[in-house]
């Protein structure tokens, strides 16, 4: 294993928290799972999204700091990798989508105070799939309060992701066109993206397509 902190990403339905799940049982390694479903205010942000877009967003932000801070500081001694199903600056990604421009410029300012003591990964693993595919997988999972998701959300969610990784310089971030693949059943699948992590790669995005 070249990395010791790896990141599972991707829009809503693709598959991240399943992923993580997987490669932290198969390398021994400590799992990060966000906490979505301790955030009261995400059923909530569902129905009404103006009312509630900004609480959802700071609650998101503290809870996801907190967490990371406290496992980064106190890291298993016997575990030599951290795999998360979440980047921080997903915080960004989400919020700027879902804010309004004031709202945004506020919430960017406390993210900016906070996020700088936080690690960056050594590999992140973005998950693409068409705004289609990632309904089916939400339908599928049957939360209740994601069954109102609109594809236009989705699809504005995705192109964020994109655009914001494409400016980062500091690290590998692996691009997966993941429509065809079904590394949760089909063994061979979950095969290819765990050689993924075996290899080594530039900085900047590198697009994989199976």
């Amino acid at each position: 294993m070249k990395y010791e902190y790896i990141v599972i990403e991707g829009a809503i339905g693709a598959g991240k928290t399943s992923l993580a799940e997987l490669f932290a049982q198969d390398f021994n390694a400590e799992l990060v799972l966000e906490r979505f479903v301790d955030n009261n205010f995400l059923p909530k942000f569902y129905k009404d999204p103006e009312h509630y877009a900004f609480p959802l967003e700071m609650t998101f932000l503290t809870d996801r700091y907190q967490q990371l801070k406290d496992l980064l500081s106190k890291r298993d001694l016997f575990k030599n990798l951290v795999v998360a199903d979440y980047f921080i600056d997903k915080c960004l990604i989400f919020s700027k989508n879902n804010l309004n421009p004031d709202e945004y410029a506020l919430f960017k300012k406390v993210y900016d105070m906070i996020s700088s003591y936080l690690p960056k990964p050594d590999l992140l693993i973005y998950l693409h799939k068409t705004p289609e595919n990632l309904m089916k997988n939400i339908i599928k999972r049957g939360r209740s309060y994601e069954q109102n998701i609109e594809l236009i959300y989705l699809g504005a969610i995705q192109e964020n992701y994109i655009t914001y990784l494409k400016q980062w310089e500091s690290f590998p971030v692996l691009m997966v066109e993941s429509d065809h693949l079904d590394f949760v059943n089909n063994r061979e699948d979950y095969l290819k993206l765990r050689a993924l992590t075996l290899q080594s790669y530039p900085v900047g995005i590198t697009p994989i397509i199976f």
